[in-house]
């Protein structure tokens, strides 16, 4: 028989203490003293059977907000975009879904292939030449990049701009203070990465200058002024940058980044409570054994068939602790073959269709909001994000949007204290214009 779990009726538990020996439960706790043991019961509700069990789950569960639901437009790194219903049914696939680490390529050719071609899109992307088979999401790809730095150039300053995601940042700092770097903030100016204090701040100790590219702030920076100061010296550009703007942005590559890391989860991957996510990870070929986790290759055997093979892999991410490059030796093989599945289906031209479509979309919101008396904060060029400015607080905005099924934007005053009443809105391709018109409009009466 299949149970979907195995309940322990009283039989069973005599049975168990019988075979180590012990008449009572207790006599287990008989090294602790009797003094410092819990005495009472624990303050928890009764266990429940199944079915109200599952009855209860279902009723807080339904407490969440959901896209299903509410129309949202809020961004701020996980993104709603469509995701082809044939994703699914290829990552339902049993061969796939129970797939893990592919170290014998003679039974793992499926998955090998498939993180090949997560690979090579990925380079295209971004016009970097190798890509590895994926980290556990952006933040820690940006925060294993700049750890990558620090170990190429041997130098021990990290210059990041404050309009990189402020999560990413943290996870940075985390990093960073185990291995005894600094980081430094660079200032934002005009939604913007501010050019003259990342000079001033550049100096012979800079491992790499990370920026984003469309930034936090939704704005596009200027890599070609920023990869002229980062490369002043021996310090690594990194790059961090939503995959989907690659479609129609000139990817990070062709300005000379050195890095460039970032979560495709705006390729298949549902906006779900934190996770889970897929990083991606890419560099120019010089860098190719620095790289964390593992490189898929490409070969032939001795018939001269196609075939694939981990190729790379830093071992001593396994072995040698004290000389590891990275805390990450794994990846997110079943989310990055959501996102294969998702750029294959699409293809280039589907790709550029829809970055094409956030830009227009939000540039329609954009305009309407503008006519509707709301303050549009930078005027910088911008992807699908941006910042209004309203003349309550954000929360309120939020809560009266939320009456008309309405997911509003991101509240930047929770990372910018001097950011009060700023809401970083994102308007993605599934965005209708009927939707956009209502949020213009509820927004404009509580403005």
């Amino acid at each position: 028989m299949k149970f979907r779990y195995l309940p322990m009726t009283e039989n069973d538990q005599k049975e168990m203490l019988e075979t180590i020996g012990i008449d009572q439960l207790d006599e287990l706790f008989g090294d602790i003293p009797k003094d410092i043991r819990f005495k009472g019961d624990l303050k928890i509700e009764e266990a429940l059977d199944e079915t109200r069990l599952i009855k209860e789950m279902q009723r807080i569960a339904s407490k969440n907000l959901n896209v299903k639901e509410f129309t949202s437009f809020l961004g701020a790194g996980v993104y709603e975009h469509y995701i082809p219903t044939i994703v699914n049914h290829m990552l339902l696939r049993s061969e796939f879904y129970t797939a893990y680490t592919p170290y014998q390529p003679e039974i793992s050719q499926g998955e090998l292939q498939a993180i090949f071609e997560f690979q090579t899109m990925v380079s295209e992307l971004t016009g970097m030449e190798i890509a590895n088979s994926s980290m556990y999401d952006g933040p820690t790809a940006l925060a294993e990049a700049a750890m990558m730095s620090a170990g190429q150039t041997k130098k021990k300053t990290i210059l990041v701009s404050k309009t990189v995601h402020p999560e990413a940042r943290a996870v940075l700092k985390t990093n960073a203070k185990g291995q005894n770097l600094t980081v430094i903030e660079i200032d934002e100016k005009d939604g913007l990465t501010d050019l003259d204090h990342l000079s001033d701040q550049y100096n012979d100790d800079i491992a790499s200058v990370i920026v984003q590219y469309p930034n936090f702030l939704g704005n596009i920076e200027d890599l070609s002024a920023i990869e002229k100061i980062s490369h002043q010296g021996k310090a690594l550009f990194i790059v961090s940058s939503n995959p989907l703007s690659l479609g129609l942005l000139q990817p990070p590559g062709e300005f000379g980044a050195d890095v460039v890391v970032g979560d495709v989860q705006p390729f298949g991957i549902p906006t779900q409570l934190g996770g889970p996510h897929c990083g991606y990870f890419a560099v120019t070929k010089k860098l190719m054994r620095k790289v964390p986790g593992r490189l898929v290759g490409q070969t032939t055997d001795e018939h001269g068939k196609r075939g694939f093979v981990l190729t790379l892999q830093a071992r001593e991410q396994h072995i040698r602790r004290e000389k590891a490059t990275s805390n990450i030796c794994s990846n997110q093989a079943l989310n990055a073959l959501g996102a294969s599945i998702t750029m294959t289906a699409l293809g280039k031209n589907g790709v550029q269709e829809i970055a094409m479509q956030n830009v227009q979309k939000a540039h329609y919101a954009k305009e309407q909001l503008r006519k509707q008396g709301i303050e549009i904060v930078y005027e910088s060029p911008t992807f699908n994000e941006f910042v209004i400015k309203v003349t309550k607080s954000v929360k309120e905005v939020n809560k009266e949007l939320l009456k008309e099924k309405i997911i509003g934007g991101y509240d930047l005053s929770r990372d910018y204290p001097e950011k009060d009443n700023m809401m970083l809105v994102a308007v993605t391709e599934l965005r209708t214009k009927e939707e956009i018109d209502q949020f213009v409009s509820v927004l404009g009466g509580v403005k």
